[in-house]
C-alpha cells in the first residue's frame, strides 16, 4: 500500500482549514464590540479584562415571538449582533414561532448550514438543491422532537401545517449566517430590479412583475 507524502497531508489539512467559513478562535473568547468608524470581516474583540458573564447570555428565547403578521411566523435570532460572546466561535441559534398555517418563507443562509429541531407542533419543511443537481426538492413533515438539516446556501422553508401554534429552534454553523429571503430580494429590492429582467427570468407578463413589486414584502426576522 502506498502512502501519501507527509507534505501532501499537511497541505490538505491546511487547505481544508483555509476554507472554513468562520475563522477558528486564537484565544479563549473574543466578545464582540461595535466600532461604527471601522469595518472589518467580523467583530473587534472586547478587552478580556472587561468581559462579564452577561456577554455570553441571551434572554430573547424566553418568550414567544409575535406571529401576528402576513407570514404568521417570527424568527428571533441569537447571532453575534444579539449575543456578543459568539464572536469567533462559529455558531449561532434562532427561535422560530409559527401561528397555525404560519410560514418561514423560502430563504437561504449564505454562510452557514442549519439544523432544526421541532419543539411543538407539526412542520412541513424542505430545501432545493443547486442547478447541477437539477433543483431536486427534498421535503419532510416533522413532528415534535424531529430534527432536520438544511445544507449551507440552499433555499429552504418551514410551514406550520398543524391547527395549533408551532415552535422550532435552529442552530447554525456561523456566528453570522446571513439571511436572504427570496421573494423580498427579488421583488422588494431597493432600487427595484428592472422589469425587463424579471419578466424574462420568470417568463411572466410585465403586469405580474409590476404587481409583485408593488407589494409590501414583510421580513419576519
Amino acid at each position: 500500500m502506498k502512502f501519501l507524502p507527509i507534505s501532501l497531508l499537511i497541505l490538505a489539512l491546511a487547505t481544508a482549514t483555509s476554507f472554513a467559513y468562520d475563522p477558528s478562535p486564537l484565544q479563549d473568547f473574543c466578545v464582540a464590540i461595535n466600532d461604527p468608524k471601522v469595518f472589518v470581516n467580523g467583530k473587534f474583540c472586547k478587552d478580556p479584562k472587561q468581559v462579564t458573564a452577561d456577554d455570553f447570555l441571551f434572554k430573547g428565547f424566553r418568550y414567544p415571538g409575535n406571529t401576528v403578521n402576513p407570514l404568521g411566523s417570527k424568527v428571533t435570532p441569537a447571532f453575534v449582533d444579539q449575543l456578543p460572546g459568539l464572536n469567533t466561535l462559529g455558531i449561532s441559534m434562532a427561535r422560530i414561532d409559527f401561528a397555525p398555517g404560519g410560514l418561514n418563507p423560502p430563504h437561504t443562509h449564505p454562510r452557514g448550514s442549519e439544523i432544526l429541531v421541532v419543539a411543538e407542533g407539526t412542520l412541513l419543511v424542505g430545501f432545493v438543491t443547486f442547478n447541477q443537481l437539477n433543483n431536486t426538492f427534498f421535503t419532510k413533515v416533522l413532528y415534535k422532537g424531529d430534527v432536520f438539516v438544511f445544507p449551507i446556501g440552499l433555499i429552504h422553508f418551514q410551514l406550520n401545517i398543524g391547527k395549533t401554534p408551532a415552535l422550532a429552534f435552529a442552530a447554525l454553523s456561523s456566528q453570522n449566517p446571513g439571511v436572504i429571503t427570496i421573494a423580498n430580494s427579488v421583488f422588494g429590492s431597493k432600487p427595484p430590479i428592472s422589469a425587463d429582467v424579471l419578466t424574462k427570468a420568470f417568463q411572466v407578463d410585465k403586469k405580474v412583475v409590476d404587481y409583485l413589486q408593488a407589494q409590501f414584502w414583510y421580513d419576519n426576522n
